[in-house]
């Protein structure tokens, strides 16, 4: 779940949840609605440029998800992202287990989640 004193960030014209500022000491960083971090720490105003010029791009592309047991990551795409909760699913040949498998990660997602 996303901590009580990260920020929300809107998009202005419909309102939507873009992401959050994430205090580090007097400044910010950038992170998803899901708590993935999008930039460097930095002043309040950049790190808000930064969400909104990413919007939400960052829903359609691949990541890479690593999991216990298996020392490469495996590629997956988001099928939910909330302050709550983050899903993804299976995209991966490779991987062992069916495509399409959905795997349900905790919000922040810490080092389990990169993009690819």
């Amino acid at each position: 779940m996303i901590p009580a004193d990260w920020m929300p960030h809107r998009r202005g014209e419909d309102d939507e949840l873009l992401g959050y500022l994430r205090p580090v000491d007097d400044r910010f960083r950038p992170v998803t609605v899901f708590g993935y971090p999008l930039g460097d720490v930095t002043d309040e105003h950049e790190a808000r440029q930064i969400l909104d010029a990413v919007g939400l791009s960052y829903l359609a592309g691949r990541w890479l998800l690593a999991l216990d047991g298996r020392p490469e990551p495996i590629a997956v795409e988001i099928v939910e992202a909330s302050p709550e909760r983050l899903r993804v699913k299976n995209v991966d040949f490779g991987f062992e287990e069916n495509i399409g498998a959905i795997f349900t990660l905790d919000v922040p997602p810490g080092d389990a989640l990169r993009l690819q």
